[in-house]
């Protein structure tokens, strides 16, 4: 059982890994924006996240894949080269398919919580854990989030003022 508990977490912590990695990319090119105050938010929370789920994984004596975390990096890397229909420019749809990208992720997490707290047992296994603030937190982000990835969306899909 716990070698398909090991792949779980060892794919779900690549999986943050990448997407902290473009939560603070895109931190860093809305800096200076309410945009980029709330995804520094997002990247800080995502951070701590990562370093919990790592914690957890020695905590269980989980070993890490590091092959799978480093080609999270490497995806994120590589996903700065997709066309946003300008060449050199960040463009509207930049921002919607980031935006899109990290609230998917914070959504991914909060089923994340779920599974490793009920299903997989975590919850007595790791009893200081508090699984209910970690969904109340996923919550949170998806929350603050959600206002600007719908601004977003309408800017990059409708051309309405708002990106």
């Amino acid at each position: 059982m716990d070698a398909h508990l090991r792949t779980y977490m060892n794919d779900q912590l690549a999986a943050g890994v990448l997407w902290r990695e473009l939560a603070w990319r895109a931190q860093r090119t809305n800096a200076g924006t309410p945009l980029g105050d709330t995804l520094a938010r997002i990247a800080r929370i995502t951070t701590e996240d990562v370093e919990l789920h790592a914690r957890m994984m020695r905590r269980l004596a989980l070993p890490r894949n590091r092959a799978k975390t480093v080609a999270a990096v490497a995806a994120e890397r590589v996903g700065r080269l997709k066309l946003n229909n300008r060449l050199r420019s960040y463009s509207p749809l930049s921002r919607f398919e980031e935006l899109d990208a990290i609230l998917m992720g914070v959504m991914g997490k909060r089923v994340l919580w779920v599974n490793l707290g009920d299903h997989a047992g975590l919850r007595t296994r790791l009893p200081d854990v508090d699984f209910d603030r970690l969904l109340e937190r996923a919550q949170t982000q998806i929350d603050l989030l959600t206002p600007f990835h719908e601004a977003a969306a309408r800017a990059a899909l409708r051309g309405a003022p708002g990106g």
